[in-house]
């Protein structure tokens, strides 16, 4: 089983990446997430790897945090829930964000996540509440516990936005916009509030 690259982003797509590890291109699966932390094409990285093998098929999804990983592999373990849905999940949710909506119960919070239904949520509820690890328990409580901090949001956003291709000035001016009608937003409202500016 494949644990880890390391190498050279070869191409990169919101959802995947190529990456090359000497001379041999990996096609992984990728959250939202880990893509927005990720350099461009010709940066160098460095992937945790989950290797899902099914009888017609061998997958990589890769992350840069060992929260994303975990998390995903609890998904995975939720019935139901196959990969590109746990991926779906990681993409529509930060992942202290995630641990608190699950540790409340905070079914209407999952539901919000495009693909995810209220059945879907309340599984992931009843299975993974008592499943958690308590470190990362406890990450999420401490993530709660910090104050958003507009300007961290503001930087993180921008870079999304000039990484998936919008020209810096007009990426600004949306998250400037974005800000103001959602000043409490965080990462994922914020983002989501920014492309809505953008499309007008």
């Amino acid at each position: 089983m494949i644990a880890h690259l390391r190498g050279r982003v070869l191409e990169k797509h919101p959802n995947r990446l190529v990456v090359d590890v000497n001379g041999v291109g990996y096609d992984v699966f990728v959250p939202l997430s880990t893509f927005y932390g990720l350099g461009e094409a010709g940066a160098e990285i460095a992937l945790r790897i989950h290797t899902h093998v099914r009888e017609d098929a061998l997958a990589l999804y890769g992350f840069t945090t060992l929260l994303e990983q975990e998390l995903f592999e609890r998904l995975i373990g939720v019935s139901g829930i196959g990969p590109k849905l746990a991926l779906a999940v990681l993409s529509g949710i930060e992942p202290p964000e995630l641990m608190r909506a699950i540790e409340r119960g905070d079914v209407a919070r999952l539901t919000a996540i495009p693909g995810v239904g209220k059945k879907t949520s309340e599984r992931i509820v009843l299975e993974l509440k008592d499943r958690l690890p308590r470190a990362l328990a406890a990450t999420a409580a401490s993530a709660g516990d910090a104050p958003s901090g507009a300007p961290a949001v503001r930087d993180d956003v921008l870079s999304a936005l000039v990484n998936l291709g919008y020209h810096r000035p007009l990426a600004e001016q949306a998250v400037a916009s974005a800000i103001k009608s959602e000043p409490d937003g965080g990462f994922e409202r914020t983002l989501k509030q920014a492309l809505r500016e953008l499309a007008k």
